[in-house]
């Protein structure tokens, strides 16, 4: 049987200055995977409409012609398609309005899930699609029913007020990967207590405190770190000019579990996902074409 690597979670429109594009988290971090040539699969849900159908089609083509290691299992739901409006700051720095009552709220725990998950080698999941408790439930359930040794990352994607101490709490509890940024980070330590810590103290600390295998922190411009409980892997940011940073973390994410799973050091994975991530930033949308020679 193939092993896969999952994303599960929200898939949408994001909806760019320059029109709409594909996003959602979860199938941004599916699709980086598939670039490695490991098989992964996008899980999320759709609405019976125009924008749905839209979506699954997009799916297909990438699946059909980019990139034959991704496919999709988007359940059609009574609720619509997901939309993000997106507005980008002068420095190409995104915000985001997120439609809530959406399919992706509403994934369902069928069959196939189940199939799935018992052929899981990794799986990406954040707070965002954890809203509604719908999904929540189903991504819980999927946790529960994948190997004991597989890669469980928590991207925690913090989202406008789309979180509570308890998803985030028992996320860290289900996770043995956690990918956080530095913003992200400020809002755990009030949120924990950590008042007292510096940013390397803190992501020591959640190691300890959540049992975690690694825990990835990016600072944007100012670099990213990769911790483990032996080592610490501290890389620049290499200095492009800016599209936009649309699924610039996705893929950083992407890039680095697909590495691990091919057997690549912390530090080698680590190197090809600020190189994959800096590429990204170059580009309109979140799902551009990763260059062979990024991906070594």
């Amino acid at each position: 049987m193939k092993k896969y690597v999952i994303g599960i979670g929200e898939a949408l429109w994001d909806c760019l200055p320059e029109g709409k594009k594909i996003g959602g988290a979860p199938a941004n971090f599916a699709y980086h995977v598939s670039q490695f040539g490991l098989d992964s699969v996008a899980v999320s849900a759709i609405g019976d409409d125009d924008l749905g159908h839209e979506l699954k089609a997009i799916f297909k083509d990438i699946h059909d012609i980019q990139s034959p290691s991704f496919d999709y299992q988007l359940s059609t739901v009574n609720y619509p398609t997901g939309t993000v409006q997106v507005t980008l700051d002068e420095k190409g720095i995104p915000q985001y309005d997120i439609c809530e009552g959406v399919a992706w709220d509403n994934i369902p725990y069928d069959d196939a899930l189940r199939k799935l998950a018992a052929n899981t080698q990794a799986v990406c999941f954040g707070s965002l699609a954890q809203r509604a408790a719908h999904s929540r439930a189903t991504i819980h359930s999927f946790l529960g029913a994948i190997p004991a040794d597989a890669l469980r990352v928590f991207d925690i994607n913090l989202r406008q007020s789309f979180y509570s101490r308890e998803i985030i709490e028992e996320s860290l509890h289900l996770c043995n990967v956690l990918k956080i940024n530095d913003e992200e980070l400020v809002v755990i330590q009030h949120m924990f207590g950590y008042y007292d810590l510096s940013a390397e103290a803190t992501c020591r600390r959640m190691l300890n405190d959540f049992n975690l295998r690694m825990l990835i922190l990016t600072c944007g411009v100012e670099g990213s770190y990769v911790f483990s409980h032996t080592e610490t892997s501290f890389l620049p940011t290499p200095k492009v000019t800016v599209a936009d940073t649309v699924g610039a973390g996705d893929s950083f994410t992407g890039s680095f579990v697909a590495q691990i799973l091919r057997g690549k050091s912390i530090r080698e994975a680590h190197q090809t996902a600020v190189k994959v991530s800096a590429f990204v930033c170059t580009q309109n949308g979140a799902m551009p074409v990763i260059p062979a020679g990024l991906k070594d």
